[in-house]
């Protein structure tokens, strides 16, 4: 293991993949360079002690940012494990072990992940804020039992803190659950230990805010508690104030696609995500004791391994600072953050989220947005947000653009008529790229599967409206389809749904078989490739222009696909480029010193389906991978096996 120095720094240095933030930003970063798994006793703890700010700093907001990436050594691992960002303990006369978890990661499948791949996920922690200081221990905790030593994680943790006032005053830290909790045990029932927590708050405290992180693992013969939707319910003063069903969907993850299940839905979690903490407010009844109480749906098993992780702690806050103050918090679109790469790029339609920080009800504000060079736009909303609460706001009209990287501004004004109480977070610049530009007349090349019940594509214009569509139920299995579209001068999106949550491939679900979808000129020349193996969507915005100066060229990037990866030995290969090519494929053992096995080279190719038998060779994963011009394109993991699951 390999650790670099904590190193804080002005956000003016960092590269685009952060989102603009006020100014007098400092970070403290941590980074990993090689964590792997310690398969003896299924946890590899990773610790570091660094410095946050001191308690004289005023702090307005904290936020997190986790980067994944391979190994510069290694490729990275395979299994999608729970781990822990953990506070250790802090500097002082008496170093007493804290243990608290402050965030929880859920590792991707990267078994297909290349060199150079990297993604980032974020979480807001500013309600930690009382322990997120000065001298600490950091622990990275890394489970799981994967045996090989050729692969791990590359991981970089950036706490960004924003210095300011904060909004509220938090004035007490109460760590609630701070465990793994056996579910459904009769011996053992998970209410024993998820007991009722009692405190008295102090007497500036107003209101206290349960903070909690939750995910279920483990399987039993329901698939609890990895795979079934159970509810948790928050009891405040002996009264219900919230049901929750601990479930995730996992279809429309940003991160995709990955090598494993990765879009069956799960406990609260999918793989390659960053938990987020479910917050709830409750005014406080001063002078006396409170009572705060998690409760799990009623549910007895007898599997010793369904577990629930469950972090919650409560803050006690003094009354809000000010009676009017708006926040900024997010530019979802544009933008190029990771975790919004589903919505972006995109040419109309911006997509933000603003804060009520203020006493009052936040019930209009005016909105200023607009691309930098360009003529800005006013939007004037109303709504009704509390304390605390937030609202994504989808505002009107197209986002102007030159070619390449551009930066896209947005001002929150007057809230509720009034001048804002802090106006230094109202701000917010957010760089994103441009969408591709095409002639009006294109093909929709769609391929279904075994499955187009599921499957739906259209193409939409700025204002949502429909301009073409094939809509669900019309398409017929194994077909493919040719769609010639004319389209005006404007802004699209092109869009295809799967209601089953599993693309035109999924590797599970080989009866399914294999679609594909492409975008092409009028020359056969491919616009755009789509990953089949996609989820729940594909989003594809891009402009139509009469200029044909303006017009993107034809992808460079050749399509390769291969199905199925869950195999008894044979494969079929789907080749693509839109000019001839002599492209190299290696059919490689895993594991060992990952031997080729099998080796084709292909010349002049620009479009070819070819079939590869591994009957012959024993069960176990292999490596398809194609070279062109010596650059690997295409990487994914095949699984031989001797029976396939029914």
């Amino acid at each position: 293991m390999s650790m670099q120095k904590a190193i804080p720094f002005l956000l003016m240095v960092m590269s685009f993949a952060l989102p603009s933030m006020a100014a007098d930003t400092s970070h403290v970063v941590v980074s990993y360079n090689k964590v792997v798994t310690d398969p003896s006793k299924g946890v590899n703890a990773y610790s570091r002690w660094t410095r946050f700010p001191g308690n004289e700093v005023p702090i307005r907001k904290i936020m997190l940012y986790v980067k994944f990436g391979c190994p510069d050594s290694m490729r990275c691992a395979d299994w999608d494990y729970s781990d822990r960002i953990v506070l250790k303990q802090r500097a002082g006369s008496s170093r007493t072990a804290l243990n608290y978890t402050i965030a929880q990661m859920l590792t991707p499948y990267g078994g297909a992940f290349s060199k150079g791949w990297h993604f980032q996920w974020q979480v807001d922690l500013t309600d930690l804020s009382l322990i997120l200081r000065d001298s600490v221990e950091i622990e990275y905790i890394h489970s799981g039992y994967e045996e090989n030593k050729d692969r791990g994680w590359k991981i970089q943790l950036d706490f960004a803190f924003i210095k300011g006032p904060a909004v509220a005053q938090p004035l007490a830290f109460h760590p609630v659950y701070n465990a793994a909790f056996q579910y459904g045990s009769a011996s053992a029932p998970i209410e024993k230990e998820l007991s009722p927590y009692r405190f008295r708050p102090t007497a500036k405290s107003t209101t206290a805010r349960l903070y909690v992180l939750q995910t279920g693992h483990g399987m039993d013969s329901l698939g609890c508690g990895e795979f079934c939707k159970r509810y948790r319910e928050i009891w405040w003063n002996n009264k219900l104030v919230r049901k929750t069903n601990i479930w995730k969907e996992c279809g429309d993850n940003p991160l995709y696609p990955q090598a494993g299940t990765w879009p069956f839905d799960r406990a609260n979690w999918c793989p390659g995500y960053l938990n987020q903490p479910e917050i709830t407010d409750q005014p406080l009844l001063t002078n006396q004791e409170n009572v705060v109480d998690l409760q799990m749906e009623p549910y007895q098993t007898s599997d010793r391994n369904v577990i629930e992780n469950i972090f919650a702690y409560l803050v006690e806050y003094g009354s809000p600072v000010s009676a009017t103050d708006a926040s900024l918090e997010e530019v979802i679109v544009p933008s190029t953050t990771d975790i919004y790469r589903r919505q972006n790029p995109a040419c109309s339609n911006p997509v933000i989220v603003i804060k009520n920080n203020g006493a009052a009800p936040l019930t209009s504000c005016q909105i200023r947005y607009g691309t930098k060079g360009f003529p800005t736009q006013v939007y004037k909303w109303k709504g009704d947000l509390a304390f605390n609460q937030t609202a994504q706001v989808t505002l009107p009209g197209t986002i102007n653009f030159t070619s390449g990287l551009n930066a896209f501004t947005v001002s929150l004004e007057l809230p509720n008529g009034r001048k804002d109480g802090y106006p230094a977070d109202n701000k917010q610049l957010s760089y994103f790229e441009s969408v591709p530009v095409h002639e009006g007349r294109m093909v929709i090349q769609f391929k279904t599967n075994n499955r187009p019940a599921d499957n739906s594509y259209s193409i939409k214009n700025a204002l949502g409206e429909i301009v073409f569509e094939r809509a669900l139920g019309t398409l017929q299995k194994d077909s493919i389809y040719n769609d010639t579209v004319r389209l005006q001068p404007g802004c699209y999106r092109f869009e295809v749904q799967d209601t089953a949550h599993n693309g035109l491939e999924f590797w599970y679900a080989v009866k399914a078989g294999r679609g594909l979808c492409r975008i092409l000129n009028t020359k056969g020349q491919a616009l755009q490739h789509f990953d089949s193996d996609f989820g729940s969507q594909v989003n594809y915005a891009f402009m139509v222009s009469s200029d044909s100066t303006q017009w993107s060229k034809p992808v460079s990037e050749v399509s390769v696909g291969l199905f199925p990866t869950m195999t008894k030995g044979k494969v079929v290969l789907d080749y693509f480029s839109n000019e001839p090519q002599d492209p190299l494929v290696q059919i490689v053992a895993d594991g060992g010193d990952n031997a080729v096995i099998e080796e084709h080279q292909y010349h002049q190719l620009k479009a070819a389906s070819f079939q590869y038998d591994l009957s012959y060779r024993p069960p176990q994963r292999y490596y398809l991978k194609v070279f062109v011009k010596d650059k690997l394109v295409f990487n994914k993991r095949i699984r031989v096996v001797a029976r396939m699951p029914e």
